[in-house]
């Protein structure tokens, strides 16, 4: 039992009701914090099993302490502690993957939750559908127990549907465009791939009882550090082997489509709407997009963390330029958020120099985080005759971390970040004559950013030309090259509509 846990009140579930796959710190630091207000306020039966698909660590960590750990939520004012104790049992997937199927086909799990990355949903960026030249996918598709998350939930609701063929939701709160039709969508490839007739009755099942709601999720949610643990232990007066870091704000907006009930996370603060796609535009373009901008531009500088990066002036010159120009103007804002409060806030976010959020974790899988982010963005742009130079300067900048020209070194921070798409770039980084040809091959060879952007040379140009300046003069001179750029079209723009106002005027 983890030390002093009764202080914070933790949730107390009788029994399970939902499944989650991807048992990471930020579904402890999210999801399990709403479900435990759900709980408290009644719902004793929406307790969570967890499973981790390859890591021991927390599985083994939350065992020895009775389910329970804390949640830090950390400002420059102060931690505060919580115990959310909503899970109900916590498992490996790969040490017993028999166990997911059977708990996907269980009639007591109405809710299926899933924090598994962009990355973990097993399809191919270019193409957006399934990636059946994975060997991982292949694998599940032959038959035996699945390794995928979509192999998981396609095998478990072909059980369901033999079985007690009861109602389920399956939720996505994952960073993915409109992530429920996305995650519908796999799990129907998937069955329709079986041989035969296997997945028809699968199929129809889904069809009649299976629902997938879009949500937006969003939280700051470092890794877990062993000064996390010190300071933890210290203010809890025992310690807690996995403590999870979190910022104080803290969003979810849900889609209120459900197969068979669900939790009353709006007792967490949860928002039921309609508008998920406009909460998704809103943080995928200006927090998550920006965040990119300043995590490559950062680990680049030598930044190690999130708030490091932010306080350089001219990085925070790109962060705001690229969020207002070239982000703001691709989304349309939800019904009752101000906007100008919204953006004021991600920055105090991005500031909070207690969280430590570091720019190699926020880097990582960029090459499948920046084709939810940048690929509208930019065509807007372009399609009303502006170059988004700021966006071309996240996307070199991510191009020469991840796979920095011959000669050039990005530093441990870059280093540090993984990727799908690393060792494709990098064979084409060290056959590359220029930034350019490396910008071009990546576009139009690899398509790592989808179709239409292959087919934007113009961004790609700017793309290359600023690989090439990273790599012959550094990220300075890029920085200010964008920034030079970006401003004088601003300003250009501005100046443009004074004079067709002032003209009109004299009308």
């Amino acid at each position: 039992m983890l030390i002093n846990a009764d202080l914070f009140s933790p949730a107390t579930p009788h029994s399970a009701g939902i499944l989650h796959l991807g048992l990471g710190n930020f579904h402890r630091a999210h999801q399990a914090v709403y479900t435990a207000a759900a709980i408290r306020a009644g719902g004793d039966n929406w307790g969570i099993v967890g499973v981790a698909s390859r890591s021991h660590s927390v599985v083994d960590a939350m065992r020895a302490q009775g389910l329970q750990y804390t949640v830090a939520e950390i400002s420059p004012s102060g931690t505060s502690l919580s115990v959310p104790g909503s899970h109900t049992d916590v498992f490996v997937a790969a040490d017993e993957p028999g166990r997911v199927v059977t708990h996907l086909a269980d009639p007591a799990i109405r809710v299926v939750t899933l924090t598994v990355t962009e990355n973990g949903y097993s399809y191919s960026p270019s193409t957006g559908h399934l990636d059946l030249a994975d060997p991982r996918v292949a694998a599940d598709l032959r038959g035996g127990y699945p390794s995928t998350a979509i192999g998981q939930l396609a095998r478990g609701l072909q059980q369901r549907a033999a079985g007690s063929a009861q109602p389920v939701t399956i939720l996505s709160c994952d960073n993915l465009s409109e992530n429920g039709a996305h995650t519908e969508r796999l799990v129907r490839e998937f069955l329709g791939q079986l041989p035969g007739a296997e997945g028809d009755e699968a199929l129809a099942f889904l069809d009649a009882s299976v629902a997938f709601p879009s949500s937006m999720v969003d939280r700051i949610v470092p890794a877990t550090t062993d000064e996390l643990r010190a300071a933890v232990a210290a203010q809890l007066g025992g310690p807690d082997a996995s403590p999870v870091p979190a910022e104080p704000f803290t969003m979810w907006a849900i889609e209120d489509a459900f197969a068979a009930g669900r939790p009353a996370w709006e007792e967490g603060g949860a928002v039921f709407t309609d508008e998920v796609g406009r909460y998704e535009q809103m943080k995928v373009r200006l927090l998550n997009g920006t965040h990119s901008l300043i995590a490559y531009l950062g680990a680049l500088r030598g930044a190690a963390t999130i708030p490091e990066a932010i306080a350089l002036p001219e990085i925070a010159r790109a962060a705001r330029g690229v969020l207002e120009r070239e982000f703001e103007p691709s989304v349309q804002v939800p019904t009752g958020v101000d906007i100008r409060a919204y953006e004021a806030q991600l920055f105090e976010r991005w500031g909070n120099t207690a969280l430590g959020h570091r720019t190699a974790q926020v880097g990582t899988d960029g090459s499948v985080k920046l084709r939810q982010r940048i690929p509208e963005p930019v065509l807007l742009s372009l399609s009303n005759g502006r170059m988004p130079h700021l966006i071309a300067l996240a996307v070199a900048g991510y191009l020469s971390c991840i796979a920095p020209l011959p000669g050039f070194e990005p530093g441990d921070h870059a280093r540090a970040m993984t990727d799908p798409a690393r060792e494709r770039l990098a064979e084409v980084a060290a056959s590359a004559a220029s930034g350019t040809e490396l910008a071009q091959r990546a576009f139009a060879e690899l398509h790592l950013f989808g179709q239409e952007l292959a087919e934007a040379p113009a961004f790609i140009a700017r793309v290359g030309e600023l690989v090439d300046t990273i790599a012959r003069h550094g990220v300075d001179a890029a920085l200010r090259d964008s920034l030079a750029a970006s401003e004088a079209d601003a300003s250009s723009e501005t100046t443009s509509d004074t004079t067709t106002t002032l003209t009109g005027a004299h009308r």
